[in-house]
């Protein structure tokens, strides 16, 4: 009974925030605690949520002052090279863009952390996406994907939960397996540019002068970017003055109606801004010091010298204080990053609302269980496949820790009861982190939607195919390769 209710659960919660019924927060909330009640164990239900949430807390306490770190230094320009570098590549081809969304996305990702990878992605593409009217959801999906696919590494969570559940070394895990990753990356970036291309046959042919036209409502450059980082209709099409997303010479070449492809290749580095190169809150003398103290950080959360939280909570301050070190310039930019705060806080809490419920009741034992159960017995010297495809809804539905210290384990005794070793199962294992990073179950993806300000609804309805089309790609590649 409760594996039925498990994914009713689960399906109700999916279908009402794809249908836009209600918001991902009172989803999350309302729904476990109406099946708590409907399974007879609703005088639980607190004991449950405060549960979740003591599971949660470090995570939303992570994310808050992460997103004020990373905040702070998109603020200050740190990523400025970075985002020139891809705005060189990009240009105003939709192709590229969406290309170098899963290359940056990628690149940032080899600090393990999903939650930075999605905020300096964002606020690197987001201002081209929204003044070539490109569709947001594929900046999320690939962006998710190529995370995803990175995740994998050793400092990443998935493989060192397996090497912990399972007591082997994370790296004859990981090893093996970078063909695999290598193609299943591939697979992302080649996804991405059908999408690209896509989008670009969507949008027509386009100038870069009207790339440049911006709408009649001002906006901002970054999500929170603060002051300097707004201006209207007229500025972004006129002289240059203007300091939004899109920023430069309005006349730019293009203007006189040539064809799209000579408009795209034409523009200079001033021509098409991602990020207003003369907001105020640049602090070009500090660029080294900041890069150092991100490297340190970085390095820091690598080797666990102290928890994450603490890390970035003690990053944050100096940042803050070395930064700006007038307080009314600190509390200008806390308060230029508190919606993202507020909206990724609140969805963690949510989210250990759900986990909370179904772990608390039993739902997510007796669903790995009843998956385990159905597994025929002539599948046994397949053990590695059958991980392999379990992984992608399983670590979905549930956490990774559930998945990977509940579930894994039971699979690998499975597996060994017919000659297919640990290793193989362990491999196996990691192969559903492309879709795994669009779980609502995981804070990092609320990041995601709420920067690039798209639907929760909007971001499962697209990514989900692509993502489960992306590990197959690896699981096969995986086999092919003899690997699992």
């Amino acid at each position: 009974m409760l594996t039925i209710l498990g994914f009713a659960m689960i399906a109700t919660f999916l279908v009402l925030i794809m249908m836009k019924k209600m918001s991902p927060i009172a989803a999350l909330v309302l729904i476990p605690a109406l099946f708590c009640v409907f399974v007879g164990k609703g005088a639980h239900l607190g004991d449950y949520v405060i549960d979740g949430v003591s599971s949660l807390a470090p995570t939303a306490a992570m994310l808050m002052f992460a997103i004020v770190y990373f905040g702070v230094m998109i603020d200050v320009g740190l990523f400025d090279p970075i985002v020139r570098a891809i705005l060189r590549f990009c240009k105003a081809d939709p192709m590229r863009i969406v290309v170098g969304t899963a290359l940056l996305a990628a690149i940032v990702s080899l600090d393990g952390d999903g939650s930075t990878t999605f905020m300096i992605t964002v606020s690197a593409m987001y201002p081209l996406y929204k003044r070539l009217k490109m569709s947001l959801v594929v900046m999320t999906g690939v962006a998710a994907m190529a995370n995803g696919v990175m995740n994998t590494l050793p400092w990443g969570g998935p493989t060192a939960r397996a090497a912990t559940a399972l007591k082997v070394d994370a790296t004859d895990i990981f090893v093996p397996m970078i063909p695999a990753l290598a193609v299943g990356l591939l697979a992302v970036v080649v996804l991405a540019y059908v999408l690209g291309l896509r989008e670009r046959r969507r949008l027509g042919t386009l100038t870069l002068d009207e790339a440049l036209v911006r709408e009649a409502e001002s906006e901002t450059v970054l999500v929170g970017a603060g002051s300097g980082a707004k201006s209207g209709a007229k500025s972004g099409a006129g002289s240059g003055s203007g300091t939004g997303p899109g920023a430069g010479t309005g006349a730019a070449s293009g203007s006189d109606g040539s064809d799209g492809d000579a408009a795209r290749g034409a523009g200079s580095d001033d021509d098409f801004q991602g990020l207003d190169p003369n907001r105020a809150t640049l602090r070009p003398k500090l660029y080294w010091f900041n890069a150092l103290l991100t490297v340190a950080l970085l390095t820091a959360m690598i080797m666990e010298l102290l928890p994450i939280p603490v890390l970035f909570l003690l990053g944050a301050a100096l940042a803050l204080t070395v930064n700006f070190p007038h307080i009314p310039d600190q509390k200008a930019r806390i308060a230029a990053h508190a919606d993202n705060v507020l909206n990724v806080s609140g969805m963690v809490f949510a989210a250990a609302v759900f986990t909370g419920v179904l772990t608390g009741t039993g739902m997510v034992d007796h669903m790995a269980n009843w998956l385990v159960d159905t597994i025929p017995d002539g599948m046994g010297p397949h053990m590695g496949l059958v991980t392999g495809l379990l992984s992608l809804p399983l670590t979905y539905f549930m956490s990774n820790d559930g998945f990977y210290f509940g579930v894994l384990p039971v699979l690998a005794e499975a597996g060994q009861a017919h000659g297919v070793s640990t290793l193989e199962i362990a491999r196996a294992s990691i192969v559903g982190q492309p879709l795994h990073m669009s779980s609502p179950l995981v804070p990092a993806v609320y990041v995601l939607v709420g920067m690039a300000k798209v639907e929760f609804g909007d971001h499962t309805k697209f990514v989900v195919k692509w993502a489960v089309l992306t590990c197959l790609v690896i699981l096969a590649a995986g086999i092919l390769f003899g690997i699992i």
